[in-house]
């Protein structure tokens, strides 16, 4: 049986932005509501720009079901095109994938999204024409490879009105004196200097316009190997102890060659390292971080679980949920990366030794660990525009190949790696745990996300800042000729409007340090489906690690491998490596000061809002976090506005009943899922098992019980 609304009667015409042209659209396209099996959903049109795919059905005409939380650029039913993943077409009940020329076309198209949503639409009612259309439409603009100069973000620049005054307090490291500011900013000015040696990029397109080297480097030296082979300063520790990198030499090089690069670089670290007053340690990344292609192929492992087309999908998988988690491998290198950073952070902050970061360009891993480390021991890297900051200096202007590693012109897919993704993941595990530490929410950092495949913006559209200047020179549509003008991320206003950027923005950020408060832990939501492995309690006793000493050799046993990565093993840290984890965990935690961690087994967890936030049978009704920062923001309005009339009474001399303000949202009916999608219904577990449940249902009720967490540390004698 179909639920359907009938065909929509008005003619609904796509929103268009500047510079945005409609390509192809189908009538009377099928747009299921990917809840159950029942095949409910509406009827609409699909079309596809140069900019997005997008269903309009006659909802999209009015303004009463508008979300709280409506991203002004990209609606509920739209997809850019760079945020589509892949496409699968239906043939006869198989899936396709869909890629070049078609020869015959789908009766149902599939959209998995990069932002991990599923679209379902069913083509049996459009005209064959249509379908031959918007079918090749869609895999041709959004599948196949294109030229720099045809995205998207061009073709706004050239069209958009220049509205927006383009000044925030994020700091651009655009300028030379933005860097003499964060030198002067950090105290790192004693020993370090920002130059101007690759003004007109003549020592190398990627390196940016001005950074900044130790103050005994020559400008000869920065010109010799093209900036290779050259320390370059990221941030300096409160003690002195500074944080570089460097990109590393060719490894297969000839032997004479190989021999002047090893007496230029041992000539480079005699300046840096004098000890026992100046230490240098070197750290190269290559060999102690996974490579990119591991966490390419653990993320795409990953997503999976969370690419779930119907609920009894949902259901198969929740079976098996800790095992498919456990086997991506995705957790754990972001378990991995946090207890490098913190690493980095023992040797700057114990030993107060120069660390110096070395990869082959520099401009992956070093900006992965250099932010992280800088967030856990900067505090001003906590707050919003610092972590703006922080971002624009060591990874837009610090030449992360944004166009490569995200694959937007579909050239190389052997360049891709979710990088930026993994580190906005090792940051929300710091925000989930300390959350009175950051001025900003796990919702900012999900934006944020989503905001690499908005193509208006020229942030995450560029691989080096060269690449984004020799491009800006074009003709506009409205104007002379002259360089386009980019939009940044940065301004949040483009996308949402005031209320909705209130989500962004952590009600309960610690302004100043309160150490009598700093030992309350922040209640945890017990999630319907785990997200973590659950090995212990969730609050492991620092100092007995995983498991009391009396059983840990049962346990062992027990469960053999499966946990040995966790326990003890050659991956536990050294000795002062675990003392400085276990010390800085026994004291109270100061919310402006150094924060480290917690990464032993279950801490490391899912970023539940970006990857469950589309699936309702993982929604909590009327909880999770959100709803929680939902009624924060409830109580803080209510206050301020009680306030502003108290003022008024006051100013005026009057006397008057005080009403109280009628709230905003109501909490209760909000789900897990908002702001990103609207209350789902309840989900159930479905009616007739599958042969999965089936198999297990008689095995200890394993269906009926929820997933919780062993405890292993107890009544095992």
């Amino acid at each position: 049986e179909i639920h359907v609304k009938e065909p929509i009667e008005k003619e609904v015409n796509p929103r268009l932005l500047p510079g945005e042209l409609l390509l192809c659209e189908a009538s009377t396209v099928y747009k299921y509501m990917q809840e159950d099996g029942s095949n409910r959903g509406t009827y609409g049109k699909l079309v596809c720009t140069n900019f997005k795919i997008s269903f309009l059905d006659d909802d999209s005409a009015s303004d009463d079901n508008e979300p709280q939380f409506k991203n002004k650029i990209v609606g509920e039913n739209d997809i850019t095109l760079q945020c589509v993943d892949q496409i699968y077409g239906v043939y006869d009940e198989k899936k396709k994938l869909l890629t070049g020329q078609l020869r015959k076309y789908p009766e149902k198209l599939i959209i998995y999204c990069k932002d991990l949503r599923v679209f379902n639409f069913c083509l049996r009612y459009t005209k064959e024409e249509e379908v031959k259309r918007i079918v090749s439409g869609i895999v041709h603009h959004s599948q196949t490879p294109k030229l720099l100069k045809r995205l998207f973000l061009f073709s706004y620049a050239s069209a958009a009105p220049n509205n927006t005054d383009g000044r925030n307090q994020t700091v651009m490291f655009e300028t030379l004196e933005d860097w003499r500011d964060e030198l002067e900013r950090t105290k790192g000015n004693v020993k370090y200097k920002a130059v101007t040696t690759n003004e007109g990029y003549k020592v190398s397109e990627k390196l940016p316009l001005y950074f900044v080297v130790p103050l005994c480097i020559s400008e000869e030296s920065i010109l010799k190997y093209e900036g290779r082979g050259i320390p370059i300063w990221c941030w300096s520790c409160h003690n002195g102890a500074a944080l570089l990198k460097m990109s590393a030499f060719p490894k297969e090089q000839d032997d004479s060659t190989s021999q002047m690069q090893k007496a230029f670089l041992d000539g480079i670290y005699k300046t840096i390292s004098k000890p026992p007053y100046e230490l240098l340690k070197l750290d190269d990344l290559s060999s102690s971080l996974p490579s990119l292609q591991d966490i390419q192929t653990a993320y795409t492992r990953f997503k999976q679980l969370f690419l779930i087309d119907n609920s009894t999908d949902f259901w198969a998988t929740d079976v098996k949920w800790f095992s498919l988690l456990e086997s991506t491998n995705w957790l754990e290198i972001i378990r991995r990366v946090l207890k490098k950073a913190i690493e980095v952070a023992e040797c700057l902050e114990i030993q107060h030794t120069n660390v110096l970061l070395i990869e082959e360009t520099a401009t992956d891993l070093c900006c992965v660990i250099s932010s992280l480390v800088q967030v856990m021991m900067d505090s001003y890297s906590r707050t919003k525009s610092g972590f703006q900051s922080l971002i624009q200096k060591e990874w837009v202007i610090g030449g992360h190949g944004f166009l490569d590693r995200c694959n937007h012109l579909h050239k190389s897919e052997k360049e891709e790696a979710p990088v930026f993704l993994l580190l906005l993941n090792c940051v929300w595990q710091l925000v989930q745990q300390y959350p009175p530490a950051f001025e900003f929410t796990e919702t900012y950092l999900t934006v944020l996300s989503d905001s690499l495949y908005v193509p208006i913006f020229s942030t995450f559209f560029f691989n080096s800042q060269h690449q984004r200047d020799t491009n800006k020179s074009g003709e506009s549509l409205k104007t002379q000729s002259g360089p386009f003008r980019f939009l940044t991320v940065w301004d949040w206003a483009v996308q949402f409007d005031p209320k909705a950027q209130a989500f962004l923005n952590n009600p309960l950020y610690a302004e100043k340090p309160k150490p009598d408060k700093s030992q309350r832990r922040t209640a945890r939501f017990k999630h319907q489906r785990q997200l973590s492995l659950p090995l212990t309690q969730a609050k492991p006793s620092t100092k007995r690690g995983f498991f009391r000493e009396e059983t840990d050799h049962l346990i062992k046993n027990i469960l053999g491998k499966r946990i040995g990565k966790f326990i003890n093993s050659s991956d536990e840290p050294p000795n002062s490596l675990r003392e400085f984890y276990d010390s800085w965990h026994s004291k109270p935690v100061d919310y402006h000061g150094l924060l480290l961690p917690r990464i032993d087994g279950p801490e490391i967890r899912v970023w539940a809002q970006r990857y469950l936030r589309w699936i309702p049978e993982a929604q909590l009704h009327g909880g999770g976090t959100i709803a929680t920062a939902a009624k924060i923001l409830d109580l803080m309005e209510e206050v301020q506005s009680l306030q502003v009339k108290m003022d008024e009474e006051h100013s005026q001399a009057v006397s008057g009943a005080v009403h109280s303000v009628p709230m905003r949202r109501n909490s209760a009916r909000l789900s897990s899922l908002f702001p990103f999608a609207l209350l789902q219904r309840q989900s159930v577990k479905p009616a007739l098992p599958t042969s999965t449940w089936k198999d297990l249902e008689d095995e200890d009720d394993l269906v009926k019980r929820d997933d919780e967490f062993v405890d292993l540390s107890g009544d095992m004698l």
